[in-house]
């Protein structure tokens, strides 16, 4: 699998999890905090996937 392949499915994982967490709070799935937290979710899991497929 290529690094590019990797780094687009950490962000598509870290997007998806980082939108879900508000919601383990109790605040709703199409808040503003959603998607700030989609946001962060999905930079983190680009730096994520692209130090693992470097290594």
């Amino acid at each position: 699998m290529s690094a590019k392949t990797q780094v687009m499915i950490g962000m598509v994982i870290g997007s998806l999890l980082g939108g879900y967490v508000p919601v383990m709070f109790g605040v709703s799935a199409f808040s503003f905090t959603s998607i700030i937290f989609s946001a962060v979710g999905g930079i983190a899991g680009i730096y994520i996937a692209y130090k693992l497929s470097n290594h």
